[in-house]
């Protein structure tokens, strides 16, 4: 059977998929990965589902050895990736032979990267899901963050003999100081018109308080009318409570369900993946959109997704014989069949 063995798990990595939907009525939280369009990309580059479960790194990379030829790829944050010590591009492709062992640098850019391997990752699902949810030990592997010494299976679909990549244009670039776009309310309405322009005109930092539940920030404080307290509904990713000190805290992939503080706004679908690789210290403002500007700039979100599975089926290379192939991954010219980066 094809597996993986996890040499050095790295600081935080979990098996992630798109996660529970439909179960929250139930108290069960979604998960999933935190930044949904590299977990994406990362499927669509070695011929997966694009939700298909991957495995999500957090600040310092894991140590892998794999004891089968696979294809994988490597999205999101930079943390420097080698195979058997020679650094290797992200956003494509990489043909990893039995024996190989795939490691990590040190960050630098961004904060969570995501690994997909074309066999895919055979744990239990559970829920339709195959995600991660620490608190609730469940899911994954073992319900837990990966350990040293873990083995993961991988499936036993044959792998494909072609791989693509993507060009400068399509890969992000993460900033360490960012606008973020939200819709205001549900309860904005609970907040002062000067709190609402404080909250809309300040600069604030995630704190250290920041995990995959929530990012805790720090700033100019948001005063309530009355109170922060409401009678408990739901929450979704990128809600933005505000308890009673008045500091925001940003709802994330393993938010609870509901909560009973007053929310003065939700960050939009596409900007969810930028929050997701910022660090603790990293600052952000925040911008108010109107409900139909947010459509629009959502239905740009998932064409431009569109466009990058249409660029990888049109622009492919055979992953055995790449002698005299060159890309030009995000500025960097890489020689395939050395995997080096000139």
């Amino acid at each position: 059977m094809a597996m993986i063995k996890i040499i050095n798990p790295g600081l935080f990595t979990t098996i992630q998929d798109r996660g529970r939907w439909g179960y929250q009525r139930f108290g069960m939280p979604v998960a999933g990965a935190m930044d949904l369009f590299s977990l994406r990309v990362s499927n669509i580059l070695v011929g997966n589902n694009e939700y298909d479960a991957a495995l999500e790194t957090t600040l310092l990379g894991p140590e892998i050895l794999f004891d089968c030829d696979e294809l994988i790829s490597i999205t999101g944050a930079n943390m420097g990736p080698k195979i058997n010590n020679s650094p290797v591009p992200m956003w494509t492709t990489l043909f990893i032979q039995a024996g190989d062992k795939l490691s990590f640098s040190k960050i630098k850019s961004g904060f969570r990267s995501y690994i997909a391997f074309s066999r895919g990752l055979d744990v239990p699902e559970i829920m339709g899901s195959r995600s991660t949810f620490i608190r609730g030990n469940l899911g994954g592997y073992n319900g837990r963050k990966l350990n040293s010494k873990d083995e993961i299976s991988l499936g036993n679909k044959p792998i494909g003999n072609t791989g693509s990549y993507l060009p400068k244009e399509f890969i992000p670039v993460y900033a360490k100081d960012t606008t973020i776009r939200v819709i205001l309310g549900p309860q904005d309405d609970y907040f002062t018109e000067e709190a609402k322009k404080t909250f809309l005109s300040s600069q604030y930092t995630i704190t250290n308080e920041a995990d995959r539940m929530g990012y805790r920030l720090d700033g100019p404080k948001i005063q309530h009318v009355e109170g922060p307290d409401i009678i408990s509904d739901g929450i979704v990713f990128g809600s933005i409570q505000v308890p009673g000190d008045g500091l925001p805290i940003i709802m994330m992939a393993d938010r609870q369900t509901t909560g009973g503080y007053t929310k003065i706004a939700v960050v939009i679908t596409p900007d969810l993946p930028i929050l997701a690789q910022m660090s603790p210290g990293s600052t952000m403002n925040f911008k108010s959109i109107s409900i139909e500007k947010s459509h629009k700039i959502y239905k740009e979100y998932e064409e431009g997704l569109q466009r990058i599975k249409k660029f990888t089926e049109q622009n492919r290379f055979n992953i055995y014989d790449t002698k005299n192939l060159k890309l030009n991954i995000n500025g960097k010219n890489f020689k395939v069949d050395t995997r080096e980066i000139l």
